[in-house]
């Protein structure tokens, strides 16, 4: 049997009934001329179990069950998901939307399959959309408005959605950036200050105060107190504070004037009273005005070493905002590209920083072993911006923001948890419901999660679904990590076909 006839034997067309066709709900105040073209121009059709059409396929023909029982399903993360069973005469699916025409993509949204040998009344895409154009134009004028009408309203305020985000980051970004931009000015304009006093004792040896033997070890000792300040071990307060009472006393033992503004310096840079020794010990039988020159001589030096270092981590901490933003951003990327989904996590949590506040202990528990995801970037960033976002909100200033990853069949799997009251169980099936939301007036569009589910869902072929009780909220992303390296846009889902 050739492909031909076993489609035929597959789909065996039988006579078409006007009256059968007036007991099916969607046709049943049509009038006898209308379900007579109808029969005239549709056609009824028995199909064996099996696959009718699949998702994505070009949507050709409109189906509706006279006998038998359908299964829908969509892919979800690379799996099939049930959508529904049912055995409901006059159940419809298919090529729904053909009556919009080429204004949309006309392809089959899910997947039909057939469980038992069933009857259909067909009408193939064309037909239909003619039918529904003349016999109800302004039904379809409605349908037309409401579709297209909402899907606008959906854009503008989702870009209204991500402009609001946009501009809480960027404050947050504005004070991040701001501290230590002031952190480096002020250490710029204090470094001037204590390269004047450095210009100063230069100036001073040069009078001959000091043996030329003397002034050799000086800048050995200079040199030494440098390189001290790069490894300077970290002290506790506790340690800090009584190094600093040693040094204070021997400094004022040895009558170096305010010397108890100097030993924190010292202290900083890792030295101790051995070490002042070794200095007291080189200028032994010099005027003591001499010895404290060197002193302050060699406290210039600890203090200009510790002020770069204030300087090289401030204008590193700017450089690693500027970073995280271009990753949050990913301005200078391509829309689609294979990413460490680490990166886009980290670079999100810096741009929220402020937001989350000291209040909220961030906990990281990464699969570092995670493959790389093929996935639009900056829109993935929008995702988790939206969730951490709520999860920061739902804590209210207080408690734990867990971010985790993991490998799942072929899948990469995000949870961003936190520990709030939980979203109530009512509400839970609607938390992605556009324009849907839990927050009081004013403080949420209901279209933060809607956003996050199209991004997930339709244009990256993944799954998003949360779990909640108080205390533990999570909500789980799930990426397919074998995706084509490049596609274009998906498009606008407009409804079940």
């Amino acid at each position: 049997m050739n492909s031909t006839d076993a489609e035929a034997d597959r789909h065996s067309r039988l006579v078409c009934d006007p009256d059968e066709l007036r007991s099916l709900f969607l046709f049943e105040k049509l009038t006898d001329a209308q379900l007579e073209e109808l029969c005239r121009d549709g056609r009824v059709e028995t199909i064996a179990p099996g696959l009718v059409f699949r998702e994505g396929d070009p949507a050709t023909c409109f189906y509706v069950l006279m006998d038998g029982e359908v299964r829908l399903t969509k892919i979800s993360s690379g799996a099939e998901i049930e959508m529904v069973r049912t055995d409901h005469h006059g159940a419809y699916s298919g090529a729904w939307m053909a009556y919009i025409g080429d204004k949309v993509e006309q392809t089959y949204s899910g997947t039909m399959y057939v469980t038992r040998e069933s009857r259909f009344f067909v009408l193939d895409a064309p037909t239909f959309a003619r039918i529904m154009n003349e016999w109800f134009p302004m039904a379809v004028h409605l349908l037309e408005g409401a579709f297209f009408g909402n899907r606008n309203t959906n854009a503008r305020i989702g870009e209204r959605e991500r402009l609001l985000a946009l501009g809480s980051l960027s404050a947050g970004l504005t004070h991040e950036l701001n501290n230590p931009a002031a952190a480096a000015v002020r250490a710029t304009s204090g470094l001037r200050e204590r390269v004047a006093g450095m210009r100063h004792k230069l100036a001073m040896m040069a009078e001959g105060k000091f043996q030329p033997e003397v002034l050799v070890t000086l800048v050995r000792l200079q040199e030494e107190a440098a390189a001290q300040v790069a490894k300077a071990p970290e002290l506790t307060p506790m340690e800090a504070a009584d190094r600093e009472d040693l040094l204070g006393e021997w400094l004022e033992e040895h009558e170096i004037a305010d010397g108890w503004n100097l030993a924190p310096n010292f202290v900083q840079a890792g030295f101790d009273v051995d070490w002042l020794e070794r200095v007291w010990g080189t200028l032994e039988g010099c005027p003591n005005k001499v010895f404290e020159g060197a002193i302050r001589w060699l406290n210039y030096t600890i203090e200009t070493e510790l002020l770069m270092n204030e300087i090289s981590d401030s204008t590193t901490r700017i450089s690693s905002l500027v970073d995280a933003a271009k990753q949050y951003s990913q301005m200078d990327r391509a829309p689609f590209q294979v990413v460490d989904i680490h990166d886009l996590l980290d670079s999100t949590l810096v741009m929220l920083s402020r937001k989350i506040g000291d209040g909220i202990t961030v906990v990281k528990e990464y699969d570092r072993a995670l493959p790389q995801v093929p996935c639009y970037a900056a829109e993935l960033n929008q995702v988790w911006t939206n969730l951490i976002d709520n999860a920061v909100y739902a804590m209210h200033g207080e408690g734990r923001l867990t971010i985790r990853t993991r490998h799942e069949n072929d899948c990469a799997v995000v949870e961003i948890g936190d520990t709030g009251p939980g979203i109530p169980e009512a509400a839970r099936g609607r938390v992605f419901e556009p324009f849907f939301t839990t927050k009081p007036m004013g403080e949420g569009t209901g279209l933060g999660l809607d956003i996050s589910f199209r991004i997930v869902v339709n244009k990256h072929g993944g799954d998003i679904h949360v779990d909640s009780q108080p205390g533990d909220t999570r909500f789980i992303v799930r990426l397919p990590l074998n995706r084509p390296d490049d596609t274009g846009a998906a498009p606008e889902a407009g409804g079940q076909q």
